[in-house]
């Protein structure tokens, strides 16, 4: 009865838990929540000060009492009790509710293919911590391949490459299931990453990741550019220690990703060549569905196409892909267990 209750005062949602965003849907309402997986604590009290888009613009600007952290790493949980903090806020914002109505949904979580038990059994604990009446787990590949509406149950082979900001996850999809599962734990985070260390090398300058994420976005790429731009970037001089502006083009920033891109074409590689022959045949076929953020890098899915091959589009909205297909998930688990009641129903009449 207590479930009933608290069912009926609560909306079910679909989480993208992101290393570097967290996206919420839910039914009839689709995406209500898109922030940042970040979280502003005191760091004598451990009290949580911001979540979300309010702490990452503390990113970098705190003072020594207060540190903004993400509490996920590589696409799993680094930091328990934080993480169970900023699941909590995110379902609070997303239901929008007083506090005073109980708040029990039933939750499917996107998590990446690779991650172990132990990480698993992380991830719901942390959610029903924050206040889930149910938690399901979805592997992050097949909830990208709904979203981005991949007819997933047919007999035919489906490539999907998910570039995220802690990991990128590639897979082929026939019947309902991973035929073929990569992951691996280079993706958006690691461009920006790889940015910093180039800057800092060739120019001297100590910048943030905030930073290196703002200029991979505004002149990033991964294929030469019809033309190629130039952006100011501001930071620290590391031998003077004084504030410094330099100007830098495109093509530079192109040869600071190219290691992590690297890494990323040869996971798709490595899927593909564990791919069926049969699979492999409806892969030249349909070709290469890209989705997550680091999927918008400019250039990415022509030079995967140059070096796989094969056709490479990008999903209709790459950033929301996993968490549509979380929502979606969640209405298959409400359908399954309707179907397995109509038939015990069925069954038993039958026998009676």
């Amino acid at each position: 009865m207590l479930q009933l209750i608290f069912g009926l005062f609560s909306n079910d949602m679909g989480i993208d838990l992101g290393t570097a965003t967290t996206l919420v849907y839910m039914k009839n309402e689709g995406i209500v929540l898109c922030e940042p997986s970040v979280v502003a604590i005191n760091r004598d009290t451990k009290e949580v000060l911001a979540v979300g888009n309010d702490a990452k613009r503390m990113l970098g600007r705190t003072p020594a009492n207060i540190v903004a952290i993400q509490p996920l790493r590589d696409g799993v949980i680094a930091d328990f009790e934080i993480t169970q903090d900023m699941i909590r806020y995110f379902i609070h914002k997303a239901h929008r509710r007083k506090s005073w109505i109980p708040l029990k949904p039933r939750v499917v979580i996107g998590v990446p293919s690779g991650i172990t038990e132990v990480e698993r059994r992380a991830v719901i604990e942390a959610a029903e911590q924050a206040g889930a009446r149910e938690v399901y787990l979805i592997e992050e590949p097949m909830a990208a391949a709904i979203g981005a509406n991949i007819p997933v149950q047919e007999p035919t082979g489906y490539m999907i490459v998910d570039v995220g900001g802690g990991t990128t996850e590639v897979a082929v999809i026939s019947l309902g299931g991973m035929v073929v599962s990569k992951s691996i734990r280079i993706a958006g985070n690691e461009m920006d990453e790889a940015i910093v260390q180039y800057i800092r090398k060739h120019h001297g300058l100590l910048i943030g990741d905030r930073t290196a994420e703002e200029i991979k976005i505004k002149i990033g790429s991964a294929y030469p550019m019809v033309e190629e731009t130039t952006t100011e970037i501001k930071g620290r001089d590391a031998n003077s220690g004084l504030p410094r502006m330099i100007r830098i083009s495109s093509d530079k920033i192109r040869d600071a990703l190219k290691e992590p891109i690297g890494f990323i074409i040869d996971v798709i590689k490595s899927a593909l060549e564990e791919t069926p022959p049969e699979l492999s045949s409806d892969i030249v076929d349909k070709g290469i569905t890209m989705a997550g953020g680091g999927s918008l890098l400019q250039g990415l899915n022509t030079l995967i196409s140059q070096e796989t091959d094969l056709s490479v589009s990008v999903a209709e909205d790459p950033l929301t892909c996993v968490a549509m297909g979380t929502g979606r998930y969640l209405e298959e688990i409400k359908n399954i267990k309707k179907s397995r009641k109509r038939n015990s129903w069925q069954i038993s009449n039958f026998l009676g």
